[in-house]
């Protein structure tokens, strides 16, 4: 069962279309991101499913039904920077955000754990690191124990170590039966984390699905030899690969998905007279594959 169905969501501010009959499911039990750069629209999907924002046209739905206030109980949302009381310890806004919420006090110790917060529960918010902060914001997100969480850039503006976290966290929660749903604009973060995606450009939607199937339209064997030039001019007599790259250190085989064999390469480079001293099958990276998706 989907936990969300967007069909032909549009959403206009004047002139301005920041969504353009978008259309994409969210499948239970996945991390799924929703991709693109400043202005392609990732924050106006999150505040219309959210019923922050109203949409212009079209609809969603909240597992397989409309959408409504008993649905949206099973929701943890954290769209903004987290809003906490810089004076007060991290139990105490806990305890605020539950009385906000009316619910979930009795899940706060269980959630200071699961975001490894429980040793510094007392100690004031003002003193926590950037990454700290965030793992609160998710806490509070997670009391009620909601079944799917929506985060948009949550890891904006953290460090190495703070991004570190966040993402072990996602997968934590992952584990353990929450379905994710973040927008981002970190390609990297995306391609490490999320099971599926959807990639906006301009509030149109240029492709959603699986992460794996996405990148995987070609299949990139990397060679190398000790007389990369002499293997460049063997590999074209390959023939039913889609093109051959020439990187200095290695060269790139291009062939169309799922055709490529490491060992009838290896076989064809070694009876040419070529014995190969790097061979390996790489997927296009998530970067190479969004750049040819929104053309540049």
């Amino acid at each position: 069962m989907p936990v969300l169905t967007v069909e032909n969501l549009s959403k206009s501010y004047g002139r301005i279309q920041a969504l353009r009959n978008v259309s994409f499911q969210v499948p239970e039990g996945t991390i799924f991101g929703i991709l693109g750069p400043n202005g392609s629209g990732k924050t106006t999907t999150l505040g219309t499913i959210t019923n922050i924002l109203k949409p212009t046209s079209g609809s969603y739905q909240l597992f397989d039904k409309p959408a409504s206030a008993e649905s949206r109980r099973k929701i943890g949302t954290l769209l903004e920077t987290p809003n906490f009381y810089h004076y007060l310890s991290g139990i105490k806004n806990l305890e605020i955000a539950a009385e906000i919420k009316r619910h979930g006090k009795e899940d706060i110790d269980h959630v200071l754990e699961m975001v490894d917060l429980t040793r510094r529960k007392d100690s004031k918010f003002s003193t926590y690191s950037l990454g700290m902060k965030q793992r609160l914001a998710i806490a509070s997100c997670l009391l009620g124990s909601p079944s799917v969480l929506i985060f948009d850039e949550p890891t904006n503006g953290l460090d190495p170590v703070g991004i570190a976290e966040i993402r072990e966290l996602m997968k934590t929660l992952y584990r353990e039966g929450k379905t994710i749903i973040m927008a981002s604009h970190l390609l990297d973060e995306v391609e490490k984390v999320c099971t599926d995606m959807a990639i906006l450009k301009r509030g149109e939607l240029i492709i959603s699905g699986k992460v794996a199937e996405i990148l995987a339209n070609e299949d990139i064997v990397e060679v190398a030899a000790s007389d990369n030039k002499k293997l460049f001019e063997v590999l074209n007599g390959i023939t039913d690969k889609s093109k051959i790259v020439d990187e200095n250190s290695v060269i790139k085989i291009y062939f169309p998905v799922g055709t490529a064999n490491l060992s009838e390469v290896n076989n064809y480079c070694f009876n040419n007279g070529i014995i190969l001293n790097h061979l390996l099958l790489k997927k296009k990276s998530l970067e190479a594959r969004f750049l040819e998706l929104t053309n540049n």
